[in-house]
């Protein structure tokens, strides 16, 4: 264990120096996390509903930029959608909050939530259906998307829709985000009641959602394929990591880690679950910059039954 006493941590993103900021989803703050363990609350995002289920205070991201600009990103929840908003983070405070963009959908589930700097430093964003599962498959309804934006909240050039951040569509509700060899961009996403899955993005491709769950429903040329499916029982994905050679899955009803590896072609192996209900539930897992993997339990979102365990972020080693 790396640190305990925590409530729901939700997004991390690593400094240059090696620590790390992280969300509390139902506190709205944002801690620091040394590489030691030493944890400090360093400030509270103000704006963020309180009467949300699955919403809150969500993924962090730092700026490919920091070093220059000290801004990190964050995905939230406010009175009338998700949005996007930045903050400067300098001289271990919180200050400056700007609001870079705003309009994603919001209800009590199915509100994505994972934010992430790609290779291209672009900023790539998932969305849930928010509950609204056919207008997934509606260009212009911005839930049930990856969307792929510029800092300043702008469509990415060389997005696959014109004027548009919609990068990928058809999604259900993805929170897991992971860049792999070749700069390949893989994401994970809760099923419904059958089958979550394990998806290979490219842009602009439609994966199914709510004509297709998993491999279940028609198959048609219109619709990706997933590399990968759990039943939802074993799994629900939220967090998605590359490190070692592998992918990592951290899972909230399945409280477990599964480690995939990863073809040269971009497929993925066997799914191999390493560590049964040995915390509970998991909610995030990242790379850290030793080279090791931090996962964040999940223990107190109302959804478990271990809500007297204070959550916890836990130190993996892969060497």
């Amino acid at each position: 264990m790396l640190v305990d006493g925590l409530e729901v941590p939700w997004g991390i993103t690593f400094l240059p120096d090696g620590s790390a900021l992280v969300s509390e989803r139902d506190r709205h703050r944002i801690m620091h996390v040394t590489a030691s363990g030493r944890a400090t609350h360093v400030g509270t995002i103000d704006g963020v509903a309180e009467d949300t289920s699955e919403g809150g205070l969500m993924g962090l991201a730092a700026s490919p930029a920091y070093e220059e600009d000290k801004q990190v990103f964050a995905y939230l929840t406010a009175a009338d959608d998700n949005r996007v908003i930045s903050f400067r983070y300098e001289d271990g405070r919180v200050r400056e909050r700007r609001t870079i963009f705003t309009g994603i959908p919001k209800a009590s589930n199915h509100d994505g939530g994972r934010i992430a700097f790609g290779p291209d430093d672009m900023l790539y964003v998932t969305t849930g259906d928010a509950g609204q599962a056919d207008r997934a498959q509606d260009r212009g309804f911005l839930g049930g998307k990856i969307l792929r934006m510029t800092p300043e909240g702008e469509p990415a050039p060389g997005n696959p829709f014109g004027d548009s951040v919609v990068y990928t569509l058809g999604h259900r509700n993805p929170q897991g985000l992971a860049w792999g060899p070749g700069d390949r961009l893989y994401q994970a996403e809760f099923g419904q009641n059958a089958l979550d899955e394990v998806n290979l993005l490219r842009p602009g491709r439609n994966y199914g959602w709510p004509d297709v769950e998993g491999t279940n429903g028609p198959r048609s040329p219109r619709f990706e394929r997933p590399l990968t499916t759990w039943p939802t029982g074993d799994a629900s994905p939220s967090g998605l990591a590359y490190a070692g050679g592998y992918l990592w899955l951290a899972t909230l009803q399945g409280e477990n880690v599964y480690r995939m590896t990863v073809d040269a072609d971009g497929t993925v192996g066997k799914p191999q679950p390493l560590y049964d209900d040995r915390w509970g539930r998991l909610r995030t897992v990242i790379s850290a910059p030793d080279g090791s993997l931090w996962v964040t339990t999940s223990n107190k979102d109302g959804r478990g039954g271990l809500f007297d365990r204070s959550d916890r972020i836990v130190r993996i080693p892969l060497s």
